[in-house]
């Protein structure tokens, strides 16, 4: 499955890129299209229903086993359609080690066009524990008991650079940590060596030993992190899928700048 998603601004497109090369059978997830199209915020999770739909549109059965790739070279989308579908009771699903990227740079075939499977039976039931609303955010800030690491990139995180979306405030949710997530993969893409994964998440400040909420721009990137941490055997993470588009998007949330 091919779940490529890029910025807005990024000049990018996913569904284009998939089109014109893809791995061969690879189907196309647009992770757009299948979020909460009644939610003010983009790509927010989809009633179960809407996903179990979707995803028996696309061909897929509760057997499958299913691997994701996207084409950004840093896990951007993919580990967000991975998480997605472990939120929804799916596990037998993984992560492409470098994507797109990485299957291109060792000469893999790619073949063009869509690939259209015959509808299959999905089931979906969404794993609310694994989830972090604005209601749930307020509480942590006023009485902590979860670490929030924010996973944007640092000039972001400091507010010293505009958000990509327009009327977002520039900042951070006070307290939170940042641990960019292109920092957690290699420069050929993959996903660092175990060793390495665990240095640099703790040289972060991020305590292990402790439960974690993952948050980003819009609750895609974060996903990497959760990604990282399921290598590492922390489990006890869940994903603010609001992020930033809605806390920094508010006029009564607090909000601070700097490192």
């Amino acid at each position: 499955m091919d779940g490529s998603w890029y910025l807005p601004g990024s000049g990018r497109s996913g569904v284009d890129e998939y089109a014109a090369g893809h791995v061969p059978g690879a189907v196309f997830l647009d992770l757009d299209a299948v979020s909460d199209p009644d939610a003010a915020l983009p790509h927010m999770l989809p009633p179960a229903v809407k996903f179990a739909s979707d995803m028996s549109a696309l061909g897929l059965k509760d057997a499958d086993a299913i691997v994701v790739y996207d084409g950004s070279g840093t896990n951007l989308s993919a580990a967000r359609v991975w998480w997605t579908f472990r939120v929804f009771g799916h596990r037998e699903v993984a992560v492409l080690d470098g994507g797109m990227q990485k299957w291109r740079s060792e000469g893999r075939p790619v073949e063009p066009g869509v690939v259209r499977l015959p509808p299959g039976h999905f089931s979906a039931r969404l794993n609310r524990a694994a989830v972090r609303d604005l209601a749930a955010m307020r509480t942590n800030l006023t009485r902590p008991q979860e670490q929030v690491v924010d996973v944007r990139p640092a000039a972001r995180f400091r507010g010293v650079e505009p958000e990509p979306r327009p009327g977002i405030r520039a900042g951070h949710l006070p307290g939170s940590i940042n641990l960019p997530f292109t920092d957690l993969v290699g420069p050929d893409g993959t996903i660092l060596p175990l060793n390495a994964l665990r240095g640099r998440i703790e040289a972060a400040g991020i305590d292990l030993s402790q439960p974690i909420i993952a948050t980003c721009g819009s609750g895609t990137s974060a996903c990497t992190l959760v990604l990282s941490l399921e290598l590492l055997g922390h489990r006890s993470v869940a994903v603010y899928d609001g992020a930033w588009t809605e806390w920094g998007g508010r006029s009564d949330t607090p909000v601070e700048a700097g490192p």
